[in-house]
């Protein structure tokens, strides 16, 4: 690589994370309250993080330092009711969250070890619904970012079940990509132990949506527990939804090769006009990513679907967090996941779909398709007209 290249990947990367602000502040220095007419909902967001206790600033609560044994938790956050579908209100800085304009981390609970959390978790699980819903983070993230995150995409999905954050030891620095993609590497026992812990509980579906480097920790636990010849977790594995997979796609087809063809709905979604994965790309030395990879029929014969959303638009310049920040796709996704995995056929309703997307699309004003390549079709779904 040229000394050129090596100073355009370094200001490239500076604008490409994943996360947002520059401060991983999860909670407040001071009380701040709000009346409860201005709040919408509080989530109990259950975790299970591979990351270190935030000793220097307590406020983060788990920095990006590894830790070579799981920690469980539990954080409470609150969401506005001036929130707006697929966005993340949140206060600028290190300043306090106001819980009537932005998310709010209310309050931490921490457990002494797998057990004690395997039983809250296992309650909670029991009194929701019996269904789980995982979220593996990406690249550039804090432990703040993926707390508010699995807390947005489960307040505007609706999920009818106990979310969980998978947080892995991400330096939740621009500049940190080789350190993050050697914390993916070490986390894939810990995920596959979070997994199992979960399948032990009354839970009937365990869900899961990886993002970005997050896939690569999700495909290996899978790979895994393959191996095991567990791959379904005893018949309790969901969905599994890839968003903007930062994978080698090569590696990709062989962890698929190792897995088999999924027996639940398996989906991909990618963007031809991902930035924060062409960068990706460039610096694995110009090798394509699952995540905007040009052959949606390759990928498809390996059993899975293939969501094209590269005529939709995202919620900010790079095009990285489509899934979760176009306000109809969330919703998309949301009358998806309300149906159990069990109960839903591996090819959506493209009438269905077509009624639902149009009406969303006028509400956001989006004019554009999404094209889903299954191992038997290709459906094209007006999101707008």
């Amino acid at each position: 690589m040229t000394v050129r290249s090596k100073c355009f990947l370094v200001v490239a990367f500076a604008l490409a994370g994943c996360a947002g602000p520059n401060t991983h502040d999860l909670l407040n220095k001071t009380t701040v309250a709000a009346p409860a007419s201005d709040i919408a909902a509080t989530h109990e967001i259950f975790v299970a993080t591979t990351r270190q206790k935030a000793t220097k600033d307590p406020r983060q609560v788990f920095d990006g330092g590894r830790s070579l044994t799981t920690s469980y938790a539990r954080v409470d956050v609150t969401v506005p009711k001036v929130h707006h579908v697929g966005a993340i209100e949140r206060a600028k800085g290190s300043a306090n969250s106001n819980p009537a304009k932005q998310f709010t981390a209310t309050g931490v609970v921490h457990y002494e070890d797998a057990s004690q959390f395997g039983k809250a978790v296992g309650a909670d699980i029991a009194m929701r619904g019996d269904r789980a819903l995982v979220f593996v983070h990406g690249f550039n993230n804090g432990f703040d970012d993926g707390i508010y995150r699995l807390t947005q995409i489960a307040h505007d999905t609706k999920y009818p079940g106990t979310p969980v954050l998978f947080s892995w030891a991400s330096s939740g620095k621009t500049t940190g990509y080789i350190y993050d993609k050697e914390s993916a590497n070490a986390a894939r026992d810990d995920l596959e132990a979070t997994l199992r812990m979960l399948a032990k509980t009354r839970v009937k579906s365990i869900d899961i949506i990886a993002h970005s480097m997050g896939t690569w920790v999700t495909m290996e636990a899978l790979r895994q527990l393959a191996i095991t010849d567990d791959r379904d977790l005893d018949g309790k594995l969901g969905y599994v939804i890839l968003a903007s997979p930062d994978i080698d796609v090569d590696v990709f087809k062989k962890q698929m090769i190792r897995y088999g063809k999924p027996d639940k709905p398996f989906a991909i979604l990618l963007s031809a006009d991902d930035r924060a994965l062409r960068l990706s790309s460039l610096i694995s030395g110009d090798k394509p990513r699952v995540g905007d990879y040009g052959n949606a029929a390759d990928l498809a014969s390996y059993g899975v679907s293939v969501v094209d959303l590269s005529q939709t638009k995202g919620g900010d310049r790079l095009n990285h967090a489509k899934f979760a920040d176009n306000p109809m796709l969330v919703q998309l996704l949301g009358d998806r996941l309300r149906t159990p995995a069990g109960l839903a056929s591996d090819e959506p309703d493209p009438t269905q779909l077509n009624n639902l997307g149009q009406g969303l699309g006028k509400a956001v004003g989006s004019v554009a398709e999404i094209v889903i390549t299954t191992p038997f079709k290709v459906l094209t779904i007006a999101t707008g007209g």
